[in-house]
């Protein structure tokens, strides 16, 4: 019983710094990159008016605190997690992608990216975090 709660606590730790590290990373990435004139980052109807205005400079924020977010998140997992740390890791990966396959279907993004973050930011980094781990 000791183990499963404890597992428990660590999945939502995991999730929860990894948000925090993505959200960390989106919050100072117009200070980083630039976002194009007028569009307002913390304004989702900014976002989805002005996305043709993006260059592919624009997207490396986004895709490196998608990528490090899980990576953190499963990275925590592994390492505190009393069993089944591949598994608590590949979950947060899972969970974090699900979050990931949202934003592509609410936000017009060009298909390139798409493609590289929900290929390269979520499971892939999910394991490398439990891989640092051990």
């Amino acid at each position: 019983m000791k183990n499963i709660l404890k597992n428990i606590t660590v999945f939502i730790v995991g999730v929860f710094i990894g948000g925090l590290v993505n959200m960390g990373i989106i919050m100072i990435s117009d200070s980083v990159i630039a976002l194009p004139k007028g569009i307002d980052p913390s304004d989702m109807d900014s976002l989805i008016d002005n996305f043709h205005l993006f260059e592919p400079i624009n997207f490396l924020m986004p895709f490196l605190a998608h990528a490090l977010g899980t990576l953190v998140g499963a990275f925590i997992a592994a390492k505190i997690a009393a069993t089944y740390k591949l598994q608590f890791a590949l979950s947060i990966g899972i969970l974090f992608l699900l979050g990931g396959i949202q934003m592509a279907n609410i936000l017009p993004a060009p298909n390139w990216f798409n493609i590289a973050d929900l290929g390269f930011a979520y499971i892939p980094m999910a394991y490398l975090g439990y891989r640092l781990a051990k």
